[in-house]
């Protein structure tokens, strides 16, 4: 009688839900009652979800009600059941959603493309009793599950607002920002972006523009004048034909005025030698022009730039000059390019302290030895530019070479007389020659750092820290450009005569002194 009872009321818990129960040993009842309980205890929670889930899609219209907007998945129905019955229903754009009742008190809404409409719901007699709004949304829901389904340690939330995606919520770093942003681009093309990164990361990025540039040159030129009563001969003057010494107007030749023909690289001769040998009245001058040169030349350019990560920086340390540009109607307008050091690089830091850099080096400077002449006064300079422009990724404290150059150009001209130029040993003394060789070598070295802000209250260096502006005394007195630290600790004798004179140190320019001038004693 109790068995029966007990399963009575087992079936009524379960609501709807029969099974069997088969006999067990007395030892084993606690095992079956506990697998009952569980068995109910499940059923009513689905019955409860289901009760929870119909409620939700219950529509309030009529007698003053209001309705919030019923949101619907493009591409998907839902069923939603209204409070009152009604006869006959409209909606204002029917490209939107489609709504079909399927009872008096229930209708299936299919969403057809993103936006909103309204539904307006009529009793039998044609009188309007309620009207309520549909909007057609991307599948919200569905993308709110897959970002938590993949990031599950992150805190993200999708919705729709005004037919796009809006994204929430709190992410641990930016490369899960990136990659749910990803995601929810897969879902609809427009993203609105509101995710919070808890722990915003900022990179250092440390670029070394390194350059050791190299030349050597040797020239040598041998030049021939003779004058006579009847003839005039020159052989390696390199003049222009226009000015060769042929006509009377050149007399002040055969007077003894002589001029140096140089050097074939147009550089000006470091040693000059002219020999002149008399003979019946007919001169005949040899010159000699010789230079040999060496040089290096070594530049080294080192900017800093911070940036968040996922963000784009740029620095530029140098200036602009302008360019004349024509316009129209004979108008010249000012353009301005610009040249110096500038850096342009983003940072994406991913996980494990790796980090991804789009990096844009640049090092260029005015090249006044190649100009374009804009009109008879002005002259536009050209650059030597140094750019580099690649995608690297690295560690916190890593190196990298991005860029180098190794450069080398040599250039041999000989410029001689015919026939008499090619006479071994003797056809030097008919000819000049000139051997130019350049060397250039280029480096551009990153290395990027994760860097925190320094605490409130903490001092940061800058380059004005290790010395001081020179006060009246320290300059023209003691001839200090600056003055140091140390040195100003360490007073010489002649500034220590003066401090003691003042009761107190004093070094720096006037203004960073204590209150007072200079007392007569300090003078004397």
């Amino acid at each position: 009688m109790n068995n029966n009872n007990n399963n009575n009321n087992n079936s009524k818990l379960a609501a709807g839900f029969a099974w069997r129960r088969r006999a067990v040993p007395p030892h084993g009842g606690w095992l079956s009652n506990l697998a009952i309980a569980l068995t109910v205890a499940l059923a009513a929670l689905l019955l409860g979800s289901a009760d929870e889930a119909h409620a939700a899609h219950i529509i309030r219209v009529g007698s003053g009600h209001t309705t919030a907007m019923v949101t619907v998945p493009v591409g998907k129905s839902q069923d939603v059941h209204t409070d009152p019955g009604f006869a006959q229903l409209t909606v204002s754009d029917p490209a939107i959603a489609d709504v079909n009742p399927l009872t008096d008190h229930s209708l299936s809404i299919l969403g057809k493309k993103i936006g909103t409409t309204r539904v307006s719901v009529y009793a039998a007699n044609k009188e309007l009793i309620g009207i309520f709004d549909v909007e057609v949304s991307y599948d919200v829901a569905l993308l709110t599950s897959e970002l938590r389904r993949r990031f599950p340690r992150s805190k993200l939330r999708a919705s729709s607002i005004n037919g796009r995606i809006l994204l929430s919520g709190e992410v641990p770093d930016a490369v899960t920002l990136d990659a749910a942003v990803t995601i929810a681009r897969e879902f609809g093309p427009d993203v609105i972006n509101t995710i919070a990164v808890m722990s915003p990361q900022q990179v250092l990025l440390e670029v070394r523009f390194i350059e050791i540039a190299r030349n050597a040159g040797r020239d040598l030129g041998v030049q021939w004048n003779r004058v006579g009563n009847q003839s005039i001969v020159n052989i390696g003057n390199r003049t222009v034909a226009e000015r060769l010494p042929i006509t009377a107007s050149n007399q002040a030749l055969a007077l003894g005025t002589e001029t140096a023909a140089g050097v074939l690289s147009g550089g000006t001769p470091f040693g000059f030698m002219i020999g002149r040998l008399v003979a019946n009245g007919i001169s005949t001058d040899v010159l000699i022009n010789a230079l040999e040169q060496k040089g290096v030349a070594r530049s080294l350019a080192e900017p800093n730039l911070v940036a968040l990560s996922g963000e784009t920086a740029s620095f530029l340390a140098g200036g602009e000059y302008p360019i004349p540009v024509s316009g129209t109607f004979g108008q010249v307008t000012i353009d301005y390019k610009k040249y110096g050091v500038g850096l342009a690089f983003t940072p994406t830091v991913l996980g494990r302290g790796l980090i991804n850099m789009k990096i844009v080096p640049e090092v260029s400077q005015l090249d006044l030895t190649h100009t374009v002449a804009v009109s008879s006064t002005i002259s536009v300079p050209a650059l030597i530019v140094r750019r580099a422009s690649t995608t690297v990724e690295l560690r916190d404290g890593q190196s990298f070479v991005i860029g180098g150059l190794l450069q080398n150009n040599n250039h041999n001209q000989i410029e001689q007389l015919p026939w008499l130029g090619s006479v071994p040993v003797l056809g030097v003394l008919f000819s000049s020659k000139s051997y130019q060789k350049n060397e250039s070598e280029l480096a551009i070295i990153v290395t990027p750092h994760i860097v925190r802000p320094a605490r409130p209250g903490d001092p940061i260096k800058s380059p004005a820290d290790s010395t001081l502006p020179p006060n009246d005394v320290d300059f023209f007195l003691l001839g200090k450009n600056a003055v140091s630290h140390t040195l100003a600790s360490k007073l010489t004798p002649e500034a220590a005569r003066f401090a003691e004179a003042e009761h107190a140190p004093f070094t720096g320019h006037m203004l960073d002194l204590p209150a007072g001038r200079i007392s007569d004693a300090a003078i004397r």
